[in-house]
C-alpha cells in the first residue's frame, strides 16, 4: 500500500494521516467555519473524506496529509493535493485548525506540497478550488503565486458562485 510521503520544513512536518487525527478534524468540520469547504459534515461523512484522502494515496499517489508542528508535534491541520472523481483536475487545498491560524503555517505546508509536486514532474499546473467569499483562502493562494482561472472547468456540479478556480504554475 502507498502511503503519503514524509516532508519535513523548517516548522511542519507533512505526514501520512493517523486515527487521532479524525477528532480534531471532525470538530472542524461540524462547525460553521467550516462552510468554506462544504461543512458542516456530519461525522460519517467526516469519516469518508478523510478515508477517501488517503486511500488516494494508493490509488493516485496524491492525497492529504496531517500536518504537525515540528517543536511540540501538535496536529494543526492538513494539506493536501487530491482528485476525486467530480474534480477535472489535481487540487491543492488547506486547512487548518483555528489555534494555528495567522502564523504562516498554511503558506509554508502549501509551498512544501507544491515543491513535491513538482518534483513528481506529473504536470505544469495544479489548482485551488476556493469559495469567492473565503477571503483567507484567495490571498493565501495569490501569496503563493496562484491567478484566478475564469476559464478553468470546474468540480462536476459545482458554479462560479460556489467555486472560483487559482491556478499554481510551475516556477520556471
Amino acid at each position: 500500500m502507498t502511503q503519503a510521503p514524509t516532508i519535513t520544513t523548517a516548522r511542519l512536518t507533512l505526514r501520512a494521516h493517523e486515527m487521532a487525527d479524525f477528532q480534531p478534524l471532525y470538530d472542524l468540520f461540524a462547525t460553521d467555519r467550516a462552510r468554506y469547504m462544504g461543512g458542516p459534515v456530519p461525522a460519517k461523512k467526516m469519516w469518508y473524506w478523510i478515508a477517501a484522502e488517503v486511500g488516494s494515496w494508493s490509488l493516485k499517489g496524491i492525497g492529504s496529509w496531517g500536518l504537525v508542528r515540528n517543536d511540540d508535534g501538535a496536529f494543526m491541520g492538513q494539506i493536501g493535493i487530491n482528485e476525486p472523481h467530480h474534480f477535472p483536475e489535481p487540487e491543492l487545498g488547506w486547512t487548518l485548525l483555528e489555534p494555528f491560524e495567522g502564523h504562516g503555517y498554511a503558506s509554508e505546508a502549501a509551498t512544501a506540497a507544491l515543491n513535491w509536486w513538482w518534483a513528481q514532474d506529473r504536470a505544469d499546473t495544479l489548482v485551488s478550488y476556493i469559495h469567492p467569499d473565503n477571503e483567507r483562502s484567495i490571498t493565501l493562494a495569490e501569496r503563493l503565486g496562484a491567478r484566478h482561472d475564469a476559464t478553468a472547468p470546474l468540480p462536476a456540479g459545482e458554479t462560479a458562485a460556489e467555486t472560483a478556480v487559482y491556478r499554481h504554475r510551475r516556477p520556471a
